[in-house]
């Protein structure tokens, strides 16, 4: 990232300084990349909201299946001085995240599967459990999480409680992730693997009782923050939590 460059205050800095425009034939900015998308270089750089941020520029750095972009704005401080500033963001389309549960037998459905990022970052084998999650890939958060749950569980959700937005990483990572929550039938046997074959997912499906759930997040053996977060949701505010302090609208 560059240094920040000050002006006076009160004074936006001019375009001086902007990357040069992409030479013609540039995947993702007017050829088609990969998954047939152009004007990559576009994004954001009409954005309104906050009258102390102005684009400058926006350069595509990769796209293969998500995008890599670098941006340079101009961003009003406080006291009123302006700095030019760059930063890179990672946009992988937003997702959606489910936790079933079993409010009778007192489970929840987890998944365990390969994380390359977790593994060469300090993860001893790179297999972690988690909610059910996936990209929305163009479809509304709600059919995207029955989709994925039905992929990565075996299971078939129909009614979805939404429980919240998140941005999950938000200095670097576009990514909104939508948190849902169903019950299952744990009665009912389910499959012990599960997962899209085609797109190389190996997945073991691990039903827990939750406070063994819970009991692996006070270990660290639930290291995976979508899946902490839904499962001290549904200790606090969801299908485990005291009646006492519930949301009035979830009694």
């Amino acid at each position: 990232m560059t240094g920040p460059v000050r002006t006076p205050a009160g004074t936006a800095p001019g375009t001086h300084g902007a990357a040069p425009r992409p030479a013609p034939g540039t995947p993702g900015i007017d050829v088609p990349d990969p998954r047939g998308r152009t004007g990559l270089d576009r994004h954001g750089r009409d954005l309104t909201g906050n009258d102390r941020v102005r684009v400058v520029d926006v350069e595509v750095l990769a796209c293969d299946w998500s995008v890599l972009r670098r941006t340079t704005f101009d961003y009003r401080h406080g006291d009123g001085h302006w700095s030019r500033e760059q930063r890179e963001t990672y946009d992988r389309g937003d997702g959606a995240t489910i936790l079933l549960y079993d409010p009778d037998r007192r489970t929840v459905l987890l998944t365990r599967q390969f994380r390359l990022p977790a593994y060469v970052n300090g993860h001893p084998d790179g297999m972690l459990l988690e909610t059910a999650a996936g990209l929305l890939d163009g479809d509304d958060p709600r059919e995207a999480i029955r989709r994925e749950a039905a992929e990565e569980t075996g299971r078939t959700v129909h009614e979805v409680e939404h429980v919240y937005d998140v941005y999950m990483s938000p200095g670097s990572v576009t990514e909104r992730l939508s948190f849902f929550a169903a019950p299952y039938d744990g009665s009912v046997p389910g499959a012990d693997t599960a997962g899209v074959a085609a797109e190389g997912e190996d997945i073991a499906v691990v039903e827990l009782p939750f406070t063994e759930a819970l009991d692996l997040v006070r270990t660290g053996a639930v290291a995976d923050a979508k899946t902490i977060m839904l499962l001290q949701w549904a200790a606090l505010d969801g299908p485990f939590g005291q009646p006492a302090v519930r949301p009035r609208s979830a009694r």
